[in-house]
């Protein structure tokens, strides 16, 4: 793993430890904060994601414009499956 890689988990597990050390009787809601978090992750990356996806499929349509339906179908499908994590996640968090 790179240097990045390991960076980002790191920040990820020093944001999320709160979470499980929540108190249930009451004082901040670190779960709340946890989950805003999560969303704004999430959708972040979906964001960059989703861009990358379109950039590539505008290359492809570019140099091949014949396998513009197959093009088109996988890009949709992609499109489809990087938005569900952002709905997943904004499900979990009104479920917490």
């Amino acid at each position: 793993m790179n240097t990045k890689t390991i960076l980002i988990l790191l920040a990820l597990f020093v944001f999320a430890s709160p979470i499980f050390a929540a108190d249930a009787a009451g004082g901040t809601n670190w779960v709340s904060i946890g989950a805003y978090l999560a969303m704004a992750i999430a959708s972040g990356l979906c964001a960059l994601g989703q861009g990358k996806a379109v950039a590539g499929a505008a290359e492809a349509l570019a140099r091949n414009p014949a396998a513009s339906a197959a093009i088109r179908f996988a890009l949709l499908l992609g499109l489809i499956l990087i938005e569900s994590l952002a709905l997943y996640t904004f499900a979990v968090i009104f479920v917490k």
